[in-house]
């Protein structure tokens, strides 16, 4: 089986993590206290992947969860599925980071990532084949960035070759909760959040369709190795009451599902094209339909997608639904309009860079002003790249070839 091991970290991270696995465990037919109650074989034919069967019949998630002080955990300890994760893999600090980025990468977090890395060493060792890794933490925080950020680096160092995968939750334009970042505001849209990810991840966890394991997913969407963020949508999102009185059939789950207004991100795919594209349908529809359908997409936008890759749409179908729907689509595409949102926080942090505002605190923790200019310009490149993607022709490539041609001769 390619198993797949969730990290969660920081308050945000455990706190979209802790609802992930509700949706999984309902999906899969796991109760609370990790025994199968569930009426299909399909929910028990890959359930490897994100669970280890231990004795007694209970299924244990592979999820290895992590923050700088006990508050969180202790939350997702009483909740309604505190008590299928294994003791030992809720790894906590005492001082909390305090939304330092610094902390939670340099002083606290490095203290305590040796045991982090101990207990994955231990999850991964518990795997047949490991495929990768899923983390789920914020970007906005101290503890989910910070050290988010050095254990996904300590993970790349100790298995180079396995995928990678984060969810990663991106400082909201609207609404900010701390000043010393235009950040961490997303957690009343968690279980939005957990929809996606089980979409992300069902045609790893139920058999039979195409982007069927993490690098095929990757292989599909990634043409250039610096453009890797992806968005993410949903649909359908109804609200409970008016569920009734939609439809939903391909094409509207489609037109959905392509919709700026479902992207969970701050950014409009209409201010840019597509470099790439997926979409899983789930639920009992033909997929000749699903095909149509994508087609249709691809020819009436045709100015919203490159045109030097030539069928950049992907589309899988899985025959489970999620609960309580007939039918659902998850939707990933490789967009170039989500520079607007790296822009969007480069410039909020140009103009307190610039004053030095805020700079003590991490200097204090032994950081140099020489990485933040390095981040910025790093930043910068990025949504230069994304720009320069979005100009691109395919004529234009055809010419530099022939200037490079008489050049040679």
């Amino acid at each position: 089986m390619r198993e797949i091991l969730h990290i969660q970290g920081g308050q945000c991270g455990n706190q979209i993590g802790a609802k992930f696995w509700e949706v999984i465990c309902d999906e899969h037919g796991i109760d609370g206290t990790g025994r199968y109650a569930g009426d299909s074989d399909l929910q028990l034919e890959r359930i490897n992947v994100y669970y280890n069967e231990a004795s007694g019949g209970r299924f244990v998630p592979r999820a290895v969860l992590m923050d700088l002080e006990p508050g969180t955990m202790d939350s997702v300890r009483s909740g309604p599925f505190g008590q299928i994760f294994r003791p030992d893999n809720f790894v906590f600090g005492q001082s909390g980071a305090g939304n330092n980025w610094a902390k939670g990468h340099y002083t606290e977090g490095a203290e305590l990532i040796d045991s982090v890395l101990d207990v994955v060493r231990k999850e991964a060792e518990n795997c047949d084949c490991l495929q990768g890794f899923q983390v789920c933490h914020s970007l906005g925080g101290g503890t989910g960035s910070g050290m988010g950020t050095l254990l996904i680096s300590k993970i790349r160092e100790e298995y180079p070759d396995r995928m990678m995968l984060t969810f990663s939750v991106f400082p909201s334009p609207k609404v900010s909760d701390t000043v010393v970042e235009p950040y961490n505001a997303t957690l009343s849209v968690h279980h939005l959040i957990s929809a996606t990810m089980s979409g992300v991840t069902c045609c790893l966890r139920f058999p039979g369709q195409l982007n069927s394991d993490l690098r095929k997913l990757a292989v599909n969407l990634i043409p250039f190795p610096r453009l890797h963020f992806f968005m993410v949508g949903f649909a359908p999102l109804t609200s409970r009451g008016s569920q009734m009185y939609r439809a939903l059939t391909v094409p509207e789950l489609t037109q959905q599902m392509w919709d700026a207004k479902n992207m969970m991100c701050a950014a409009d795919p209409r201010h840019g094209r597509y470099l790439t594209a997926s979409a899983c349908f789930r639920g009992k529809m033909s997929t000749k339909e699903v095909d149509e359908q994508m087609l249709n997409v691809q020819n009436k936008n045709s100015s919203y997608f490159v045109e030097w890759i030539p069928n950049n749409v992907k589309s899988s179908v899985c025959d489970m639904p999620p609960r309580g729907l007939k039918m659902a689509g998850t939707f990933v595409g490789n967009s170039t309009s989500i520079q607007e949102m790296f822009r969007r926080v480069s410039e909020q942090f140009t103009a307190m860079f610039r004053r030095k505002a805020f700079l003590h605190w991490y200097t204090g923790e032994g950081m140099d002003e020489m990485e933040f200019t390095e981040a910025e310009s790093n930043m910068n490149d990025l949504v230069a790249e994304y720009q320069q993607y979005q100009d691109a022709t395919a004529d234009e490539e055809y010419d530099e070839e022939e200037e490079e041609e008489r050049d040679a001769e």
